[in-house]
């Protein structure tokens, strides 16, 4: 039997623009992560992406990112992962993002250690602004300098300037 937990509701983009910049706010990026394996990275996102949820609702949606990590790895490569999942547990699209000033073994996809992560959540039907937002992340993080300015962000701040300066290219 699937055990019930309290739904969370997040910010999404008010324009309808679909910036990554307006689903991330500061409070939901950490520079830097202070986990150092890919569980805890996981764990550390998501209690960073639903603040205020208890225990049980934190490993509920951490299960529902594991379960997608046991499909493929979200470590994409040239340091970075996109963790991302499903659930009943949140309302609407939430992003949250983090660097790692070590970088953490993620079974990427290249065999390297992640240090730039962004931790994308949605409901269980809401599939295409899903996928739009993880194809707009990727776009984005094909570009070193992108890639290279978020990972050495000193602050939240400074990580959420940067990549609303790149979107703006």
């Amino acid at each position: 039997m699937r055990e019930r937990v309290a739904s969370f509701a997040c910010v999404t983009a008010p324009t309808g623009s679909g910036l990554l910049a307006e689903l991330l706010t500061t409070d939901r990026i950490k520079v830097p992560l202070v986990a150092s394996s890919k569980d805890d990275v996981l764990r550390e996102l998501v209690t960073l992406a639903v603040p205020g949820a208890d225990a049980t609702a934190i490993a509920t949606i951490t299960d529902a990112v594991r379960e997608r990590e046991r499909l493929l790895s979200t470590g994409i490569g040239g340091g970075i992962a996109i963790p991302h999942g499903r659930t009943a547990a949140v309302e609407t699209l939430v992003l949250a993002a983090g660097v790692a000033r070590v970088p953490v073994p993620f079974d990427a996809l290249d065999g390297q250690p992640v240090s730039l992560f962004f931790l994308l959540l949605g409901p269980e039907h809401v599939a295409g602004a899903h996928v739009k937002a993880l194809g707009r992340i990727s776009r984005l993080l094909r570009h070193e300098s992108v890639r290279t300015a978020l990972q050495q962000a000193e602050t939240p701040q400074r990580f959420l300037e940067r990549l609303a300066g790149a979107e703006a290219v």
